[in-house]
């Protein structure tokens, strides 16, 4: 699923159309259906912002696009009159430049589920204290790698940021809220925006544990192991000598 990082991208790659008024065509049955296009089409571009998961869209008179990609969109920026294969859900027209969405299962008229986000992980800064706090304010048994993919929580944080965050951390997934310091929770929350603005600004594929299990860890050479994790069963990826075992729920503390 994308994570923050790449809705900034997304967002920094439709700035090209902001200020243009823009013709808007839903191809695909299922985006015609919610009559987005003709809503929309021949208003003016105002902003173009990512907020967490969400990339929001303003256009004028007040009307706000919630994309929301989940495990398959993507939007792209090509030249106006590109051949397409296939039919995009959405396509924003300027005069020199197109905006594509394909594979966009989230397409509604209104920012209201944004209202229930915690703080974005991407802010500038972000707000650590607050998101401390929502951490604290949630059950105690909940174990942090679940905890921090909730986006009511803090928002933006996916399942391959968070792992990356932990291991730079040096904490582990399966560290119980209950059991975590207050200075261990900010550590972890610091790495996950550090890692991920600098993904904004030049991403890169180089994972340090996502994705690795049964490959040596780059800091202390062990086998890194995966598991799934929390009602939705997300894998965590994890070093059991750097993070600690998810049978005890300790981690190395001085790491």
């Amino acid at each position: 699923m994308p994570e923050g990082d790449s809705l900034r991208r997304a967002a920094r790659k439709l700035q090209v159309l902001v200020g243009e008024r823009v013709a808007v065509e839903a191809p695909h049955p299922r985006a015609a259906a919610e009559r987005v296009a003709e809503r929309l089409d021949g208003r003016r571009l105002e902003a173009v912002d990512a907020v967490g998961k969400n990339l929001l869209l303003r256009f004028e008179g007040g009307l706000v696009l919630r994309s929301h990609l989940r495990m398959t969109g993507r939007w792209q920026v090509v030249e106006r009159g590109s051949p397409r294969h296939g039919k995009p859900w959405l396509v924003l027209t300027g005069s020199e430049r197109e905006a594509v969405l394909w594979n966009g299962p989230v397409l509604e008229l209104t920012a209201r589920a944004t209202r229930r986000l915690g703080p974005d992980i991407l802010a500038r800064p972000p707000d650590l204290p607050a998101m401390v706090g929502n951490l604290r304010r949630a059950h105690g048994g909940r174990e942090l790698g679940d905890a921090l993919l909730d986006q009511r929580l803090v928002a933006g944080i996916g399942n391959m940021w968070k792992t990356e965050a932990l291991w730079h951390a040096g904490l582990s997934p399966w560290l119980r809220l209950e059991e975590a310091r207050d200075e261990e929770l900010e550590r972890v929350l610091a790495e996950a925006a550090r890692l991920m603005h600098a993904s904004v600004a030049r991403w890169s594929d180089r994972r340090a544990v996502y994705r690795r299990a049964g490959r040596p860890c780059p800091r202390c050479g062990e086998s890194i192991h995966s598991r799934g994790q929390g009602d939705d069963n997300r894998t965590a990826y994890w070093c059991p000598r750097c993070q600690g075992m998810p049978e005890t729920g300790k981690e190395p503390r001085g790491a």
